[in-house]
């Protein structure tokens, strides 16, 4: 999946999120699906341990990866991505404003 990488900025286009924004997180090639902070809450039910207590938590599940784009690094909308070569490197270039989509370092 060359089109996400962990720490890119997405939008949700799909669902019960749809036009919240977030950082990728992890991606799960496996499943093309990636996590994103913020999105896509579920509650997990953990059993208590000597280390730890029991509760419920919130945490991110994954969303399929055609249901999220990226945004463009200009105009802060969402773009389709176009893989440019360079050399022996294969840059990502987002279509709207044909600025390179590199993954924030924060």
């Amino acid at each position: 999946m060359e089109r996400l990488r962990v720490g890119d900025d997405v939008v949700v286009i799909r669902g019960n999120d749809k036009g919240k924004r977030g950082r990728v997180s992890r991606v799960v090639t496996e499943k093309n699906a990636v996590v994103v902070e913020g999105v896509n809450m579920v509650k997990r039910h953990i059993r208590a341990t000597p280390d730890r207590p029991g509760g419920i938590l919130e945490v991110e599940a994954p969303i399929h990866a055609s249901k999220v784009m990226p945004v463009d690094p200009e105009s802060g909308k969402r773009t389709r991505v176009r893989h440019q070569n360079e050399g022996t490197e294969k840059t990502r270039i987002a279509v709207r404003g044909g600025a390179e989509i590199s993954p924030s370092q924060d």
